[in-house]
């Protein structure tokens, strides 16, 4: 087969794999809306939310994330069904009898996946999170008002600064005061000051701490001065913004809001940057994730089978939850501090792609 009906062929499958692609993420996005929105309808009507924050902040915020959210398993569905139907159709046994071989097929196959991995990666950096801040504020405003957002946190522990510690006892959501607060300035190894208080509350005309019953040591050497009062305002690198963080809050950040918020975490030593950290990750690795499921979907379903389409894409639709499942076992990994975020979000896409290899060195030639 010569070079032009060559360019003809990667044309056709290139645009009936991203026809079906789009076709099947408006068909998912649709009805994953519906059950959303009847899920919540009334919550909507006994609020009297206005349609337009409906549809302009929530909806818009919504949609993205969930085609993003579900892009592997739409990627693999799509080149599942698409080349399925080929291979019913003996369209590939015709390809591979003129002459083109299975390598050369891959080849508009993986240029849309190339399309597929660039519209995600500009979905999850730049569409998504200012999209999520307008839908998160939505929930936070009319679908969770009533939850409580932070809970009763007890012996917290921060790094605000090289050389500067706070400690909280307990922090309490409902007046938004920490208990058996200490904050400590170092020197190297050494204490030159701790500032101990009953009671730090926060206030919000100032934004800061107001300390009831303070006891402050400052050292100096082998002596030390202590003052002590009933009420001092202070402000440090801790705010009740810090206290109240959502933990789906990272998702609303752009990568330069969530490369500051890991390097707060890291020397404060929060465990919330495992989150922060799995985000950052997830937004690389799961775009590129439409490669790998791409080859594992053509070897698996170029080849003509008696259970037919029915069973192609059954084995599709169950490699594919594997696929997730995996992602959330990743996460977990990262959590109980087995292994690395970087790695972890990466593994699937790894473990895939060696999948992936010993499937296509299967498939027909």
């Amino acid at each position: 087969m010569n070079l032009p009906q060559v360019k003809i062929l990667d044309k056709y499958i290139v645009k009936k794999f991203l026809g079906t692609f789009f076709f099947t993420i408006m068909i998912g996005v649709s009805i994953v809306v519906i059950f959303d929105l009847s899920e919540k309808i009334d919550k909507f009507v006994e609020k009297s939310v206005p349609v337009h924050e409906i549809i302009f902040d929530y909806f818009a915020g919504f949609i993205p994330w969930i085609v993003n959210s579900f892009s592997p398993l739409i990627v693999f569905i799509s080149a599942i069904f698409f080349t399925s139907k080929l291979a019913q159709n003996s369209e590939i046994v015709a390809m591979l009898s003129g002459g083109i071989s299975f390598r050369r097929i891959m080849a508009p196959y993986m240029f849309s996946a190339a399309v597929i991995c660039v519209l995600s990666l500009i979905l999850g950096l730049y569409i998504i999170p200012p999209a999520n801040q307008k839908r998160l504020d939505f929930e936070n405003k009319y679908i969770k008002a009533q939850e409580i957002v932070a809970n009763n946190k007890r012996n917290l522990h921060y790094q605000l600064s090289p050389g500067e510690f706070v400690y909280m006892g307990q922090f309490s959501s409902s007046t938004n005061t920490a208990y058996g607060f200490t904050l400590e300035r170092m020197e190297g190894n050494h204490v030159v000051s701790k500032l101990s208080a009953a009671s730090a509350a926060w206030d919000t005309t100032f934004q800061g701490w107001r300390l009831r019953n303070y006891y402050i040591r400052d050292f100096y050497g082998e002596s030390e001065m202590v003052r002590t009062g009933r009420q001092l305002d202070t402000v440090i690198q801790l705010s009740l913004k810090d206290l109240y963080r959502r933990r789906n809050a990272v998702e609303s950040l752009s990568g330069k809001e969530l490369s500051e918020l890991i390097e707060v975490q890291k020397m404060r030593g929060d465990a919330e940057i495992k989150r922060s950290l799995i985000e950052k990750n997830s937004r690389i690795a799961t775009p590129f994730s439409a490669f790998v499921l791409t080859v594992i979907a053509v070897s698996l379903s170029s080849r003509k089978k008696r259970g037919g389409l029915g069973l192609n894409i059954g084995i599709g639709l169950a490699l594919s939850f594997a696929y997730i499942l995996f992602m959330r076992f990743s996460q977990m990994f990262v959590h109980k501090g087995i292994m690395e975020p970087l790695l972890a979000m990466w593994l699937p896409n790894i473990v895939f792609a060696v999948v992936a290899v010993i499937l296509y060195r299967l498939a027909p030639k």
